[in-house]
C-alpha cells in the first residue's frame, strides 16, 4: 500500500527476528501483526499481536524465520523503522527505531509522528 519498490517497510534486528519466530513457533501463528492507534500521552502507540493469518491488505515483511504484518493503516507511519528486542535487567521487550517519529513520552510507550502534509525542514 505504502511500500517502497525493493525495499522492506521495516527491518528486524537478529535478536528481534529470533524472538518474533520463537513466538510464532508457540503459538502457531502466522506472524507478529504490527499496528498504531490514538493513545498516549504523545498522541500515538504501537500496538502487537499474534495473527492466525495475513489479512489481504497487510504489508508482509519476512526475515529469517520471522514474519510481521504491518497493518493498513501504520504502514505509512513505519516504512524505515528497525524493530529489535532487548533484554534487560528490569525490562525485555521489542524497541522501535523509528525515523518518523518526532516526538516520544518519557515512557517510550507513546509517540508522535511527523505530520506527512508539512514540508520538509531544510
Amino acid at each position: 500500500m505504502f511500500s517502497i519498490p525493493g525495499k522492506q517497510a521495516v527491518t528486524l534486528t537478529p535478536a528481534a527476528a529470533r524472538q518474533i519466530a520463537r513466538l510464532m513457533a508457540e503459538k502457531q501463528a502466522a506472524g507478529l501483526r504490527i499496528g498504531v492507534r490514538k493513545g498516549g500521552c504523545a498522541g500515538m502507540e504501537y500496538t502487537m499481536e499474534l495473527a492466525g493469518e495475513a489479512n489481504p491488505l497487510d504489508e508482509v515483511v519476512e526475515q529469517d524465520g520471522a514474519r510481521v504484518l504491518i497493518a493498513p493503516m501504520a504502514q505509512m507511519f513505519l516504512i524505515g523503522t528497525e524493530i529489535d528486542y532487548e533484554v534487560a535487567l528490569l525490562d525485555s521487550g521489542f524497541r522501535f527505531r523509528n525515523p518518523n517519529v518526532v516526538e516520544a513520552c518519557g515512557c517510550g510507550e507513546s509517540v508522535k509522528f511527523a505530520d506527512p502534509a508539512a514540508p520538509a525542514a531544510g
